[in-house]
């Protein structure tokens, strides 16, 4: 394939019309979901490359829980192990690719973004443009606090260990733990954002929110206590209050979205025209 071949497959341009209001073919579309992937899966490459270059570091950082935790080890002992002659090369894979993911977490939203975009109005655009730059920088900070709460979750967890019982974490398991808490922390933090996109999309309504609170506030806990790795109260709960503050945020744009709606639908009445009921 020649590089001009391959710039167009990156590039999803459309081959067919695209209508006046922005109707594209099934094969554009499909065309451009592939160009999607494609960059996601070269940014998240060299996302890959950048953090085997700084591995040392990345390596200190996921490592950095279980130094901060107050553990009762014996003296020079150390609680991760690895098993296998290759299990330090899959260590290296492993790490590369998860901080792969979450620091380029920006960039491949922004695909997912730019690929639904096309299929909004012009007004809806404007406030997806919006999301679209709240997204990462959100998806981020749910990230950091799940790295915050791990060492207390580690505490909690291998303290019930038996007295006596040295508790030996491999490291593939303690990283599967890793990266589960901060992803899930990760999405948590993300659920509010879509649940204002489903209210401008005019599936869900401010009124509707207050409406459910009570049982909304519920769910969180239950989906903090199902979703964190760790199942601690601790942690549930370092979970489940900011997003409960973050649903709160997001009922109050939702409802001020429908009275701005509504105030644009009451303005192309005539109060002088009979109403057709």
């Amino acid at each position: 394939m020649s590089i001009s071949g391959v710039a167009n497959v990156f590039s999803g341009r459309p081959v067919h019309p695209v209508g006046a209001d922005g109707r594209m073919a099934l094969s554009d579309h499909l065309r451009e979901l592939r160009a999607r992937v494609l960059k996601v899966a070269l940014i998240i490459v060299a996302g890959a490359v950048l953090s085997l270059v700084f591995f040392q570091e990345v390596y200190d950082l996921v490592y950095g829980p279980i130094t901060t935790a107050q553990l009762s080890l014996p003296e020079d002992s150390n609680l991760l192990t690895s098993n296998g002659p290759g299990a330090g090369l899959l260590i290296y894979f492993k790490l590369t690719a998860f901080a792969s993911i979450v620091l380029t977490s920006p960039l491949w939203l922004y695909q997912i973004w730019a690929f639904i975009m096309p299929g909004l109005h012009a007004r809806e655009r404007k406030w997806s443009r919006l999301f679209a730059a709240i997204a990462g920088p959100l998806f981020l900070a749910g990230v950091f606090l799940g790295y915050v709460t791990l060492p207390k979750g580690l505490e909690i967890l291998i303290g019930f260990n038996p007295e006596g019982l040295t508790n030996l974490v491999d490291f593939d398991d303690y990283l599967s733990f890793f990266s589960r808490t901060l992803l899930v922390f990760g999405i948590a933090f993300e659920i509010p954002l879509f649940v204002i996109l489903l209210n401008l999309a005019g599936i869900v309504s401010g009124k509707a929110l207050g409406a459910y609170r009570p049982w909304i506030v519920i769910g969180v806990f239950i989906f903090a206590a199902v979703a964190t790795p760790s199942a601690d109260p601790f942690t549930m709960t370092l979970m489940a209050v900011p997003m409960v503050l973050l649903f709160g945020i997001s009922e109050v744009i939702c409802r001020f979205n429908d009275r701005r709606r509504a105030k644009r639908r009451f303005a192309d009445l005539d109060p002088d025209v009979a109403s057709p009921l």
